[in-house]
């Protein structure tokens, strides 16, 4: 079908109000449930092809990820359709005030590679809560989680309400040509300005999950072994092809040896002293990251790894790059992490503010003053304190950027309302009319006005 077409059909099946009730909702979040468990090492198997992902890590991952989603979604949904209650002015007296969430209609979300199959899936999942039809453009790049997200929702849904257009470029700028009542996209920087400029055409609300450079602090008092290995894990988890996996770290210069020991030693006891040998280390996606990878890895100080196999760089430190290197530039996606030392704390909190909001950051630190100084003076996105990435991997936070990292969060309330427009209702009782408002204007209505409105 056109995606023309498939925007129109889906427009029209919206405006016949079939997908606002509880019951619908909740049974097609049922239906995704299902059909994922039911399929679930056909979803591990394509992951393996794209990325070279084992078992553990699709569910850990991708997998887990969304069936928590689902769960928490289905579990409140009842409550997050409910009109809610708000204060009402004591000048509206007597009335009943409420706001009630409405879906904006018929959504679009265009999802990556690195993670195709849960961040392809758990916007949709926001989408489906909140009562929308939706199209879904899965990655080109990960071509066979592609195709079986495409053959497995095609298998409880039909097109009119959510279909899946598969395709590179071309599709994805058709799509954006095309009318959208909101826009989902998760990403780089520079697709998301196209994105947004396309969407103002519109005046398209998006959302916009992106990237940056995410930096991870050690100082002093932390826990250098503990450190190093929540700092391996979340870089190296998909070889270090995650929009939120540590991309440079700050260490204070008295802990920076025992720290590069420590991550050396980690590396090898997470993934062996060969990590592309190792089949539950990923690979990089294609040819084209494989030469971006390279090319940043340069002239650069190596500390250890730096080599390719298979596809596969080894997990890579690198001591001090110059602030104008492209790896302290570009967003580095990949298992290269450079390392850079601090004589003050100040200091890397400077080096921090300089630079682009992060969409994430990171805190190993026993300093209570040190920790309430980087919650304060950092603005990124999400993070964590004394540990990598699992500030994600929950449905009670929204999780999303700021500044170039993004606008808009999502993961459970916040998934629903960033697919929901927040309707603001005042129920006006009809048994009384206080004259106080109407015309003609009276001194004895300015005095009422003024107690009331202060």
């Amino acid at each position: 079908m056109e995606i023309k077409t498939c925007v129109e059909n889906q427009r029209t099946y919206f405006k016949t109000h079939a997908t606002l009730s509880y019951a619908f909702r909740y049974e097609a979040l049922t239906l995704l449930q299902r059909v994922i468990r039911d399929h679930e090492l056909e979803i591990m198997e394509a992951l393996k092809q794209d990325l070279g992902k084992s078992n553990f890590e699709s569910y850990m991952s991708e997998i887990g990820i969304v069936l928590e989603e689902l769960n928490y979604a289905k579990k409140y949904l009842k409550q997050w359709m409910k009109p809610q209650r708000v204060p009402t002015p004591l000048a509206q007296f007597p009335a009943v005030s409420f706001t009630l969430a409405e879906p904006y209609g018929v959504a679009l979300i265009m999802a990556p590679w690195n993670y195709p199959f849960q961040l392809t899936l758990s916007p949709l999942i926001g989408a489906i809560a909140a009562g929308n039809c939706a199209i879904v453009k899965p990655s080109a790049y990960a071509p066979a989680t592609s195709h079986l997200i495409a053959e497995l929702l095609g298998t409880i849904y039909d097109e009119n309400y959510i279909a899946v257009i598969e395709g590179g470029r071309e599709e994805n700028s058709e799509l954006l040509q095309q009318r959208f009542d909101t826009i989902f996209f998760t990403g780089g920087v520079q697709v998301g300005r196209l994105v947004m400029e396309q969407a103002a055409k519109w005046l398209t609300p998006v959302t916009l999950e992106l990237g940056g450079k995410s930096p991870c602090l050690v100082d002093a008092s932390a826990d250098i072994q503990l450190a190093a290995r929540r700092i391996v894990f979340g870089k190296l988890l998909n070889a270090g092809q995650t929009c939120v996996a540590p991309d440079y770290i700050l260490v204070d210069q008295r802990v920076k040896a025992p720290l590069i020991e420590a991550l050396r030693s980690e590396i090898h006891r997470q993934y062996g002293t060969n990590p592309t040998l190792n089949e539950n280390y990923p690979r990089i996606i294609n040819e084209k990251h494989e030469q971006r990878l390279s090319e940043a890895l340069a002239g650069q100080p190596i500390l250890c790894g730096g080599l390719w196999n298979q596809h596969k760089l080894m997990p890579t430190l690198v001591d001090e790059p110059q602030p104008d290197s492209i790896l302290m530039q570009e967003e580095i996606f990949g298992p290269i992490l450079p390392i850079l030392s601090y004589t003050h704390f100040s200091e890397a909190l400077r080096f921090i503010e300089q630079r682009e909001k992060p969409l994430a950051a990171y805190l190993f630190s026993e300093n209570q003053k040190h920790q309430d100084r980087f919650l304060r003076e950092c603005s990124f996105g999400g993070g964590c304190i004394n540990d990598t990435i699992i500030h994600l991997a929950t449905s009670s936070m929204p999780f999303g950027g700021v500044g170039q990292s993004g606008m808009g969060g999502y993961h459970g309330l916040a998934s629903f309302n960033a697919f929901s427009h927040t309707k603001s209702i005042v129920d006006k009782s009809t048994w009384i009319d206080l004259p106080v408002r109407y015309q003609p204007v009276a001194p004895w209505k300015s005095k009422l006005l003024r107690k009331f409105m202060k």
